[in-house]
Formats: C-alpha cells, structure tokens, sequence
C-alpha cells in the first residue's frame, strides 16, 4: 500500500505567516484575540485555542476593550480598524500581504473614479471576508458578482474596473472577464488579482490526483478554497473524499485499492494531514 502527501498541500505563504505571527504572541500574551477564525480549518482554531487565542464573532467588537486584537488574513474594512482603536485595543495586522495589496490598488481606482461614471466590479463571493473587506475599502460601492447571472448588476454603457478576489477560480475569473468585455459599450480595465500561489495548486492537484486509487482531501467544512480544490480531485479523480479530521475516514473506502494521496486547502496546516496518514496506516495496518 502506498499512502503519500501532497507536498504542494498546505498552508500558502499568507496564512502561514498569520500562524507563526499568532504561535509567537500566545508565548508572551495568552490573552490574544482573533476577529472571526484565523483559518477556515476548525482543527486549526482549536489548537490555537488550547494555546490561549481567543475567537470572537465581528458582532463583539463594541464589548472589546484594552486587549491585543489579530486582523486575520482575509482582511479587514477601514471601519473595524476604526472600532478597535477607539475602543483602546492594540491591533495587530496579520492580513495577507497579497491581499494588502490588492486593497491598497482598489482603494486608488474608487479614488480615481470618484466624480465619473465608472463602475468598480469584485469578482468574487458577497459574504466571504476578504470581499467584505475590500468594499469596505471603497465605502462599499463596488459591484460584488459571483456568477453570469451577477452580471446584469452592471451598467455595460458606463467605463468598467475589474478586480477579483484573491482565491478565486482562474479559469472563472477569465470566463467571466470576457463576459463583461463582449457586453460592454465602454472602456473595460480588467485587474488580474488571482493569487498565483493558490492558482498553481489547481494543475498540480490535477495531476498529483490522477496519481492513486483514491484521494483524502482534507479540509474545513466552511473553506471556500477548500471546496474548490476538492472539485478539481473529483474531476480527475472519482474516488475522492472530502473530510475535516482523521475521524471522519470509512476503512471500506479503501477497498480494491493500492494507493492513497492526501492533499488539503490552502487552510489545512501540514500536522493535520501528517495525523490523517498516520490514521489510514493504523487502520489498514499497514
């Protein structure tokens, strides 16, 4: 039997960078609250929370007072900021340093835009956080879409500025881009803002899941990459299974089969795919 991990699965640089800045402040300031989950990988937060980071919903940010708040990588509006200041909390910013630059660039086009007829678009899902907080950056006049049929939100007669959320399918961001540019009767500016290091892990999941009988994605049940990643494993691979911990895996699964990949989102930490091997091996004695 052979059982391999995905070396490419993981956390990507931004949340890996987050944790690390959160393991170092939980040994000097076990106090430490987190806006919203840190990663979308319930394992994840837990372990943190053993470590003394606390999670508190957006909604308890008035009753926050005089304590060490982590913006976590997904981002945050300028208001949050705002609240958390005013309420005498030490900030401390773990966004993304790709999505940081993607809201420094939005801001400067809504600032350019102010006073003329063009439209800011976000591709993008309406109630993920990174999103929320890039509208939060242009006092939330952009235009969320998700799906073609989003698209009649816009006015194709007016200039059009396109950008996307980081973690957005590619492929989608490209189809829908073009959508927009066959509709449109004005300048269209299109703003390619897909992170490459979560874009290059769709062709190597592809092939790296054509690779064994049967694939072990793991992942939180609320990931957005997650979800995406999975459905690549299931186009190249059948005998795909999703879980979120060790405890979720079926032994006859593992019937007729003769090797096993794992692999995980963006959100999954490397420990927790190590322990899903470590698992199938126990229970296949092998």
């Amino acid at each position: 039997m052979i059982i391999e991990t995905d070396k490419y699965s993981g956390f990507c640089f931004g949340v890996n960078k987050a944790i690390n800045k959160v393991e170092e402040l939980l040994s000097d300031n076990p106090g430490l609250v987190c806006l919203g989950e840190i990663v979308h990988n319930h394992e994840e937060v837990e372990r943190l929370s053993s470590l003394g980071m606390k999670t508190v919903d957006l909604k308890e940010i008035p009753t926050i007072h005089h304590n060490t708040v982590l913006i976590r990588t997904h981002g945050e509006p300028p208001s949050t900021y705002q609240k958390l200041k005013t309420n005498n909390n030490r900030i401390i910013d773990a966004t993304c340093p790709v999505v940081l630059k993607l809201q420094e660039r939005i801001r400067k086009s809504y600032l350019n835009c102010k006073g003329t007829p063009c439209q800011l678009v976000i591709f993008g899902k309406k109630k993920h956080p990174e999103v929320i907080g890039l509208n939060g950056h242009v006092d939330n006049k952009a235009i969320v879409v998700t799906t073609p049929d989003d698209l009649n939100l816009i006015d194709s007669a007016r200039p059009i500025e396109l950008y996307s959320q980081t973690t957005m399918s590619f492929d989608d961001f490209i189809s829908i881009s073009e959508i927009i540019k066959e509709r449109a009767k004005n300048e269209v500016v299109i703003h390619d803002t897909i992170c490459r290091q979560v874009a290059n892990r769709i062709p190597r999941l592809a092939a790296f899941s054509k690779q064994f009988d049967i694939i072990l994605f793991v992942s939180g049940k609320n990931s957005s990459n997650g979800k995406q990643l999975f459905e690549t494993c299931l186009k190249n691979n059948p005998r795909s299974y999703f879980i979120s911990a060790p405890g979720e895996i079926q032994k006859n699964w593992f019937s007729n089969c003769e090797s096993i990949g794992i692999s995980g989102a963006t959100s999954t930490p490397r420990w927790l795919l190590e322990k899903v091997k470590s698992h199938v091996s126990t229970i296949l004695n092998v």
